[in-house]
């Protein structure tokens, strides 16, 4: 009786231990599930899985921003130059772009599905396994055709996108075709189901052959150079804006260079009266425009914006993202980072650069093009005209039409309350170089302050045109219900000795009725009238409908080292009805050259702070952890609704990958080396959780391996992707790394694994590693299939069409992304199907 209690015992046991999906993972489920419903079961293996995935990405931040730092790692050479020292000390990076992007970033990028691949091999006592090899076909798949597709569409309809490094992209698309027809070949025609020793070690030695091969090809070791005119090469393609005054490094010493920060600032202030803090984060802002991008940057900053993580961007308000748009456009010197390896990225090619000297590139591309602007970037109206005439204008082509969009923007002004919004649609005729368009203002008889808002120009799809300089224009509404009230701009205003003559801004507000005058004096303080200025007093006549008018002081410089001089100046007397503001007295604060560039220097290290806040990594555990508990990394006033629910949502993933050590260590290999066993582990239990869930749901491993893995791991790279192809001038970043990357997953992912498995076999056993061609070559076939199709419409529109890889004619962006959309769903429907044998298998 007691045999037959302790079998019964025996039998119960072993049920709970052995129930539905139970034996699926290698390390899940932690706990006995035998009791639980396999509805929920499924709900929170889902949940489970899609946590995971969040966490996979964040750590995928920290495995990137080492990446970063290896690969941005620099070091200084001497080379020639034309000016009268003969050389210059310039940083060089010692990592090419196409190795970086082709090693440590395609291994950044796609680590889940290379160790996925490895891990699954090695877990299972060197047997073959799905989940890994369709993950990685499935992933292919969706990074060639889904993100090439929303690339496509992202852009502009009057603007493409075009791939600089042909010759790269030519070399890994055919790679990343090549290498699943490799596939084919071991699988299905040199050794069926089986991979030899030589089969598996052939395929590895695939990955630094195409490492070579596209290094060659992008240091151009086997064409002929080009001859170049001037003292180096600029490392651009003839239809990227060329350096027209002398060349500004933007990196010195590993800092942005001061004097790069100086010429922003001097740029903002000429015509923006903003804070000290608002020029610097507009400073920031544009520097970190024209910082050269990596790859992992972009996949970063997507991450991190997809999550409320610290943002690699800076976040400005409505207006101070208009005035950034204008500084950028009229701003004529580029701003450029350090060189690439060797190529001494430097000056002006050919003779062109004494020709234009500072000036600006003729963009109408020598009467090809018509460029439109607005004549003026600022109009001011009174707001009982009730409406606002705008000028715009056309030079260069003057024969062709022109279809162009003019669209209002709010500022302090609001749309329906303060003038009529505009959405509308322009046409200059041949010959016409002229429209005059008026803004409907609404003239409420309620006392207001001045308000403004914009009124924004863009082109219409396929145009033979450009925007010039102007094509924003901001609109202030003055209420000119009063006359006005006079006021200084500033309560004090600074200026240096050698100025020559100072310009004391006066301003009119609330109001610009009729004319007006007001009465100045000057007082002295510790500067002297007749010795360090000339003063007195003076009247100031404002016309009417004019708001501003400059008092001109001629300042005095007497060579001698001076503490700072102030004076004052005075308003009184205004006439006709105008008021005086609070600001009727200003200081004048005299300063020598030294004086004056400590102020400036206060601006630059505010700036410096701003770009600082910006960087990709942190330099110690505690700004690491900061940022993990903060949502935004602290940048609360940009935090939206979403910014605060998905940092709850991956708050434990934040803070347990804080405690990976900080990139400085050893310049990143540290890092590098703790996020890989942290990503292996990750892997390990994202591999679990897709196969039980699978297994619950009555899923194959390949479909769930096409699906639902490979959707989750590639995401992050979908947006990192379409922030790179909005972003950047070419489509390299975006679309040209996709092509590596799927070649890397095959060269790396299976040729690894598939070699210790084949050494494994032979050693245990004197037989070749078994590996059922089954399901992968089919799905490989169709990826092989879809694959040609998709790199046969990129040359397409590169070459014919528009001349582009990504964006052009709205139509065809939108067939391209159908095309590409279409053939990835039929390659997860086939495949599925073939997977559950409702399609039959040629192999």
């Amino acid at each position: 009786m007691a045999d037959d209690e302790n079998a019964t015992c025996y039998t119960i046991e072993q049920v709970k231990d052995d129930y539905l999906c139970s034996n699926e993972g290698l390390w899940l489920p932690w706990v006995s599930e035998f009791t639980w419903s396999v509805e929920v079961r499924i709900i929170l293996y889902l949940i489970a899985l899609l946590w995971c995935f969040m966490g996979v990405s964040i750590l995928a931040d920290v495995f990137m921003c080492s990446i970063e730092k290896i690969t941005s790692k620099t070091r200084k050479i001497t080379i020639a130059t034309t000016d009268k020292a003969g050389t210059e000390e310039v940083e060089i990076r010692v990592w090419n772009d196409t190795v970086a992007n082709l090693t440590l970033m395609a291994l950044g990028s796609s680590a889940p599905e290379i160790l996925l691949s490895i891990i699954e091999i090695v877990g299972n006592n060197f047997e073959a396994g799905e989940l890994g090899p369709s993950t990685i076909v499935g992933s292919a798949a969706f990074n060639l055709l889904v993100i090439t597709a929303v690339c496509v569409i992202v852009i502009d309809s009057n603007e493409v996108r075009v791939i600089k490094s042909v010759k790269v992209f030519f070399i890994t698309g055919f790679s990343c075709v090549f290498a699943y027809i490799w596939l084919i070949i071991v699988l299905v025609l040199i050794t069926p189901n089986y991979i030899d020793i030589w089969e598996a070690v052939v395929t590895l030695l695939f990955f630094p052959i195409l490492v070579l091969i596209a290094y060659v090809a992008d240091k151009n070791f086997c064409s002929q150079p080009k001859k170049i005119r001037g003292s180096m090469e600029l490392g651009f393609d003839d239809t990227q804006t060329k350096l027209l005054d002398k060349y500004k490094h933007l990196w010195k010493g590993g800092k942005v260079d001061k004097t790069v920060i100086t010429q922003i600032l001097k740029e903002i202030g000429k015509s923006h009266h903003l804070s000290d803090e608002d020029k610097a984060k507009l400073a920031a802002a544009r520097i970190s425009e024209e910082q050269r991008k990596s790859r992992s940057w972009y996949r970063v900053n997507a991450s991190r914006k997809l999550f409320g993580g610290k943002s690699l961007e800076p976040r400005l308000n409505p207006q101070l993202s208009v005035i950034l748009d204008r500084i950028a456009r009229r701003t004529i010197v580029p701003l450029v980072p350090v060189y690439d390896d060797m190529k001494a990225k430097d000056s002006v090619v050919g003779e062109q650069a004494s020709a234009y000297h500072g000036s600006l590139v003729d963009l109408s591309e020598r009467g090809r093009l018509a460029v439109l602007e607005f004549t003026a970037s600022s109009v001011a109206v009174l707001e009982r005209e009730q409406k606002c005439k705008v000028g715009i204008r056309r030079y260069g082509r003057k024969d062709n039409s022109v279809a162009f969009r003019l669209e209002t923007i709010d500022g302090s002004a609001t749309a329906g309350e303060d003038y009529n919004p505009v959405k509308q649609t322009l046409v200059f005729q041949p010959d016409q170089t002229y429209i005059e368009y008026v803004v409907e203002i609404i003239d409420d008889n309620v006392y207001e302050p001045d308000e403004t808002f914009f009124l924004k120009m863009a082109l219409e799809p396929e145009q033979e045109a450009i925007l010039g300089k102007k094509s924003i224009n901001m609109i202030t509404i003055i209420n000119d219900d009063e006359p006005g009230t006079v006021e200084f701009a500033h309560p004090s205003f600074v200026f240096k000795e050698s100025v020559g003559k100072a310009m004391v801004t006066v301003n009119r507000a609330n109001g610009a009725d009729g004319r007006i005058q007001v009465s100045w004096r000057s007082e002295d303080m510790t500067a002297k009238n007749g010795r360090d200025y000339e003063g007195g007093e003076g009247v100031l006549v404002f016309e009417h409908g004019e708001i501003a008018k400059a008092i001109e002081i001629p300042i005095y410089d007497d060579q001698d080292t001076e503490k700072d001089e102030h004076f004052k100046l005075i308003l009184s007397d205004a006439t006709d009805g105008a008021q005086l503001g609070s600001k009727v007295k200003t200081i004048v604060t005299i300063v020598n050259d030294e004086d004056y560039q400590g102020i400036v220097s206060r601006l630059v290290n505010l700036t410096s702070l701003n770009i600082d806040a910006l960087k990709v990594d942190s330099a110690t555990y505690a700004q690491q952890l900061e940022n993990a508990v903060n949502v935004n990394g602290g940048d609360l006033e940009s935090a939206t609704a979403f910014d605060y629910i998905m940092h709850f949502l991956t708050f434990f993933w934040k803070v347990f990958f804080a405690l990976v050590p900080p990139v400085h260590f050893c310049g990143g290999w540290l890092t590098f080396v703790c996020a890989l066993m942290v990503m292996i582990l990750m892997t390990i239990i994202v591999g679990d959780l897709a196969s039980i869930f699978g297994c619950l749901c009555t899923l194959e491993k390949p479909i769930t391996a096409i699906t639902f893995v490979a959707l989750g791991t590639s995401l992050p790279d979908l947006f990192a992707s379409k922030q790179a192809a909005q972003m950047e001038a070419t489509a390299d970043n975006s679309v040209g790394n996709v092509t590596g990357s799927n070649s890397v997953n095959v060269f790396l992912g299976l040729g690894l694994p598939w070699t210790l498995a084949a050494i494994y076999h032979y050693a245990v056993s004197g037989k070749a590693f078994y590996f059922p061609a089954g399901t992968l070559s089919f799905s490989v076939m169709l990826y092989s299939i879809f694959a040609v199709v998709c790199l046969g419409i990129l040359i397409f529109r590169h070459y014919v069409f528009p001349k582009g890889e990504l964006g052009g004619a709205s139509w065809f962006k939108w067939l391209t992304f159908a095309v590409m959309v279409s053939m990835w769903l039929l390659y997860v429907i086939i495949s599925s199907l073939q997977v559950v044998e409702l399609v039959k298998s040629p192999f």
